[in-house]
């Protein structure tokens, strides 16, 4: 008996000198947190904080400009009194034209994106898959491409789309086509060059897979590759969409008629509702128009865009 008792004695004593060093350890393992951590952390507060207010603030203020009074377009006031719908009356006035032009920047900006998927994810995947010769010098006059000033295309295709050159019998002038046209051969090479390095990273074993489950080439890349590249595909839509979105430069050039204006040339060109001054209130009523569609799109595909390359994929 005295035997074991002295050697639950000594086992207590283990065990409660293993809790101590487990104590200690844990005390040891503690961060510390000194000054330059706290500073660190409050820098990093006010930055996040300062870009917040740079990207929110432009537009709060666009937003509270387009509810004051017309007379009011230059209050510097933080806040309409009183507040007024007036200025988005007067954009959709018959003399703006507003809701055609509307019209236009949809038609051209989503069909723009569509083809630019359509011969952009086609394109990309061949780079990204196929061998041949020379495919690091197509890359590189695609993303040369995306970079040739616009400017010095203007002239040639404005004489192109008027019917000057004897090889172009058709007149393009103030269409669809003569607006859509070169915007897609500007954001198709970006298209291209992104998802070429989209494609890349996705693992051929997975096509090898659902081809030896029975799929053809085409179905296992609609059916597994294309699902799997959807983050970059609806991040290349959006960027395309926006940058279409937001033309100018060809837009004038090419859509000079009154109902075929885009919303960047017809809101350049605003009179509002008070004649031919400057209707500032009307202006940013207008912008404010134009850039709800572009919120609305970043935060209904902000998921998808953030989404994991191959999660779960290869399982």
């Amino acid at each position: 008996d005295h035997g074991h008792q002295r050697e639950l004695g000594i086992m207590t004593t283990t065990v409660a000198t293993q809790r101590i060093s487990t104590d200690e350890l844990a005390e040891l393992n503690k961060p510390r947190h000194d000054r330059r951590y706290y500073l660190g952390k409050a820098g990093s507060l006010v930055g996040m904080a300062f870009i917040v207010l740079y990207c929110v603030i432009p537009f709060y203020w666009m937003v509270i400009s387009s509810f004051r009074q017309p007379t009011d377009g230059q209050s510097t006031d933080f806040w309409p009194n009183p507040a007024s719908v007036e200025n988005y009356i007067g954009v959709f006035s018959e003399q703006n034209n507003f809701g055609r032009a509307i019209i236009n920047s949809v038609v051209v900006s989503v069909t723009t994106t569509a083809l630019t998927l359509l011969f952009g994810i086609i394109a990309a995947y061949a780079l990204a898959r196929l061998r041949f010769v020379f495919k690091g010098l197509v890359l590189s006059i695609i993303i040369g491409c995306s970079m040739f000033p616009g400017i010095t295309l203007l002239v040639p295709l404005f004489k192109m789309f008027t019917g000057s050159y004897s090889w172009w019998p058709w007149s393009w002038l103030n269409t669809y086509q003569a607006l859509i046209i070169p915007s897609l051969s500007f954001g198709l090479p970006l298209c291209v060059w992104n998802l070429t390095a989209f494609f890349r990273q996705l693992p051929v074993e997975l096509e090898q897979a659902a081809m030896v489950d029975g799929c053809t080439p085409g179905q296992a890349f609609r059916k597994v590759i294309l699902p799997l590249a959807a983050p970059g595909v609806f991040t290349t839509a959006i960027l395309t969409f926006i940058a279409v979105w937001n033309e100018y430069m060809i837009a004038l050039s090419f859509g000079q008629d009154r109902n075929m204006k885009t919303a960047t040339v017809a809101l350049s060109q605003f009179t509002g509702n008070l004649g031919y001054n400057i209707p500032y209130g009307s202006i940013m009523a207008a912008g404010v128009i134009t850039t709800i569609p572009l919120l609305i799109m970043v935060l209904l595909f902000q998921r998808r865009i953030v989404a994991g390359l191959t999660a779960g994929g290869v399982k």
